[in-house]
């Protein structure tokens, strides 16, 4: 394991590893529940403006632009904490939803289970 390697993990300093589109996984989850609310991607600018302002910021791969939670909604995610993975490429964003997170209304994006060929909702 190489020093970089071995400091992002087992260091104590947050080193964010994006892969070869420069995204990472974001995986919100309900702060209170811990449900899974829904799962985007995040680019550096993403995560600063996360940080910078507290509300969940993404990184728009069909649009190709950095978007806010709840920018035309209203349905914000308030991040109370940021968890990463193992070696910093992946991140539980727990937040205060305000509103459903889902762009259908659900208030889950995971509302449907699978089963054989069908969907069931949940």
């Amino acid at each position: 394991m190489d020093e970089s390697a071995a400091m992002r993990e087992q260091g104590n300093r947050f080193m964010p590893k994006f892969d070869d589109k420069d995204l990472m996984a974001g995986v919100v989850v309900d702060h209170q529940t811990k449900r899974v609310l829904m799962v985007a991607f995040l680019n550096e600018e993403a995560l600063a403006k996360t940080q910078e302002t507290g509300f969940a910021h993404f990184y728009s791969r069909s649009r190709k632009s950095l978007w806010c939670k709840g920018e035309t909604s209203g349905n914000t995610l308030k991040v109370v904490r940021m968890i990463t993975d193992c070696d910093q490429d992946a991140l539980i964003l727990e937040c205060e939803p305000a509103g459903p997170s889902c762009h259908t209304g659900a208030v889950s994006c995971f509302y449907r289970e699978v089963d054989g060929e069908n969907l069931r909702r949940m």
